[in-house]
């Protein structure tokens, strides 16, 4: 697999596109690629779904995957700061579908925060960091139907491994 995978979809960001992106991810994942693939379900966050698509039934919304892929990266590995990447990614984003894609990226951002609390955030870039609450209560108006109960038990279980 390439980029070429998710170009293929072209402006379309269907259940095929997420599919695809799932899959790229893993991909990437395996051949010890880690930034990329966080990136890759960066790509699958943003794709456009309604909730009721066979892939997405399948293949829940990658928050779980990116915890995972956050807390198993082998220090050898490049993943740069995923912190800051969510916390820009969050503040600058763009439509189509701004606030959901938005909020999807500050629950990678809190998710990061507890899977990985030693990274620093970037202090050159002012924006109000939200709570966790507002994180779910975001994702429950903008996300799709059970999204902030499945981000919220992935939050919980990231919190409760540190203990």
């Amino acid at each position: 697999m390439d980029a070429g995978d998710l170009s293929r979809h072209g402006r379309t960001r269907d259940g095929g596109f997420y599919l695809t992106a799932l899959t790229y991810a893993h991909y990437l994942w395996q051949r010890r690629l880690a930034a990329r693939a966080i990136l890759a379900l960066d790509r699958a966050l943003g794709a456009d779904l309604r909730g009721d698509e066979p892939q997405l039934q399948a293949w829940p919304l990658p928050y779980r995957p990116m915890a995972w892929f956050l807390r198993h990266t082998p220090p050898e590995l490049f993943v740069g700061n995923p912190r800051v990447h969510f916390q820009h990614l969050a503040d600058r984003m763009n439509e189509p579908r701004r606030d959901q894609r938005r909020w999807r990226a500050w629950a990678c951002w809190a998710l990061t925060r507890v899977v990985q609390p030693g990274l620093p955030g970037d202090p050159k870039h002012r924006v109000v960091e939200p709570t966790v609450d507002e994180i779910a209560q975001k994702l429950e108006f903008h996300g799709v139907r059970g999204e902030k109960i499945l981000w919220k038990s992935v939050w919980q279980d990231a919190v409760n491994e540190l203990h």
